[in-house]
């Protein structure tokens, strides 16, 4: 028969919210307190904590990184967007005598309205533009152009 050692027991004051958190993570595992505390302490004094923390900031970090990838790519997108819009807009667009500019300018006021309504729309529940664009576009014409 194998003789198991006696835990020692200590006497640790928690704050009341701390107590709390330990009571619930205890019940939802259907653990004893004591087991929970004894494996974060473990945890805790564990040589590799630090090693273990710096692999979840270093995630977090690839993360962050994904997100500022996608965040450039749509700024891009945008940009390239407006660019096309207005180098469209003013190759197609002939300047107007006075009395005709004059009625455009009124019109372009009720124009901007109808536009920023349907923006305000689209934003609102329809797909987004970068949604619409399929990230292998550009690797696409990449690809096709190299020849």
């Amino acid at each position: 028969m194998i003789a198991r050692k006696k835990k020692a027991q200590i006497s640790v004051y928690l704050d009341p919210a701390i107590m709390e958190m330990l009571a619930d993570y205890a019940a939802r595992r259907d653990q004893p307190q004591s087991m929970i505390a004894e494996a974060a302490i473990a945890s805790f004094l564990s040589p590799d904590a630090a090693e273990r923390r710096e692999a979840v900031i270093v995630k977090r970090l690839d993360q962050i990184d994904r997100r500022m990838t996608r965040l450039e790519r749509d700024m891009g997108i945008a940009i390239e967007s407006l660019a096309v819009f207005i180098k469209y807009w003013v190759a197609t667009t002939p300047a107007l005598p006075e009395p005709a500019a004059q009625a455009a300018r009124a019109k372009a006021g009720e124009r901007y309205d109808q536009f920023v309504t349907a923006l305000g729309r689209r934003l609102a529940k329809g797909p987004k533009l970068r949604q619409e664009i399929s990230e292998d576009v550009g690797q696409t014409q990449e690809s096709g152009s190299g020849t």
